[in-house]
């Protein structure tokens, strides 16, 4: 598969993607993605979160493929219940452990736990050595539950601007390569 045979749809962790984020460049750059918006980006409620997700997947013709970023990634998890069928892929990054997310009152605790069955469509999971928001064997043992290929990222934080991540070219190689084998 292609990127302009698919809908891209970008899913922000907490706070949003700002413009200089890998995600919001990448949303820019490809043709078929699109932003699946929150109504609280800064006091996130599972609920909300997902019926989001849900009803952008339900709104795609072609194709679905989810590139997902720190608390998209557990959003996107729990909307997989509903709409697994509905997505051929998912890039996953980033994603906080649990112990992170308590330590944000903003974050609704309904987020808890981690939906932790093997996905129904391909999944690539990317992490990091030295991301503030997870222990280095969070993603990969996250990885390994859900069925997904792990990426490592090595020694990039949490993968955001503030890690040194705004247009993120290895990510973006990943991504066309993960697409590639849809």
């Amino acid at each position: 598969m292609r990127a302009a045979d698919a809908d891209i749809l970008i899913i922000p962790g907490l706070l949003n993607s700002g413009p200089d984020h890998w995600q919001s460049r990448w949303q820019q750059r490809l043709s078929t993605a699109r932003r699946v918006e929150q109504k609280s980006w800064d006091s996130p409620r599972r609920d909300a979160w997902v019926e989001a997700i849900v009803r952008e997947s339900s709104r795609s013709a072609r194709p679905v493929v989810c590139v997902a970023h720190s608390l998209g990634v557990l959003a996107l998890l729990h909307a997989s219940q509903e709409v697994g069928e509905r997505i051929s892929g998912a890039f996953l990054v980033a994603p906080p452990s649990e112990a992170a997310l308590r330590e944000l009152p903003a974050v609704d605790a309904a987020f808890l736990p981690y939906p932790r069955t093997r996905l129904p469509y391909p999944a690539a999971l990317v992490g990091s050595a030295s991301d503030p928001y997870a222990d280095p064997t969070f993603a990969r043992a996250l990885s390994d539950d859900i069925g997904a290929h792990f990426i490592d990222a090595g020694d990039s934080g949490h993968i955001n601007v503030e890690s040194g991540h705004g247009p993120w070219p290895e990510g973006s190689l990943a991504l066309a390569h993960f697409i590639s084998k849809l």
